[in-house]
């Protein structure tokens, strides 16, 4: 698959406000500072189309964006960073919660975990989440220009053993090294039913 277009639609801030589009439809979850935005300006091949910061956080909305005029990917809120204000964080929840139950066109979630970090409740109370919805999930592995090549390998079945999915659901990421994005494109080709990708 080729991203030949990306375009920001709108960000959304309560459930009510979600688009209604006719596309196959990608999400992209995660905690606070774990990459999100980094993946999806990877993925579409623009540096600037999401925008990141040093400070965890920025994302406190839900993101949609427009793929070659026929896919939408959708940024979720990063959840769990402490110096954020209780308020704030407990509003994420929801939001996120509503997002997994009403998007019928979601054919796939990205959950992203710092390859160096064991994921916890919340990644795990969000797997739980999307199986009930019967929506595949592909956990991917962010950072992993951080770690030697050596350790991925057990960091992969660390993070596969703690959100009880098999090692082969681990995908390996750098948007640093474009580590990953051949192989997320292809897997977002192969859920939109190969249509319209050109």
């Amino acid at each position: 698959m080729k991203i030949k277009d990306a375009q920001f639609l709108k960000s959304v801030f309560a459930a009510s406000a979600f688009p209604n589009l006719p596309y196959p439809e990608f999400a992209f979850m995660g905690r606070s500072n774990v990459g999100k935005s980094s993946l999806i300006n990877m993925l579409t091949g623009k540096k600037d189309l999401v925008k990141t910061g040093s400070r965890p956080g920025v994302t406190k909305s839900v993101n949609f964006f427009i793929i070659n005029g026929g896919i939408t990917f959708a940024d979720l809120p990063g959840f769990g960073y402490a110096k954020l204000p209780e308020s704030v964080r407990e509003g994420f929840l929801p939001l996120i919660k509503s997002y997994i139950r009403d998007r019928d066109r979601l054919r796939l979630m990205f959950m992203l975990v710092d390859i160096r970090r064991v994921p916890g409740d919340f990644e795990r109370e969000m797997i739980t989440l999307l199986t009930e919805r019967r929506v595949p999930v592909a956990v991917v592995a962010t950072k992993c220009d951080k770690l030697a090549r050596g350790g991925r390998a057990a960091s992969a079945r660390a993070i596969a053993n703690a959100l009880s999915v098999g090692e082969d659901s681990v995908f390996f990421s750098s948007s640093k090294t474009n580590l990953g994005r051949r192989e997320m494109l292809s897997l977002i080709e192969e859920f939109c039913g190969n249509r319209g990708l050109d």
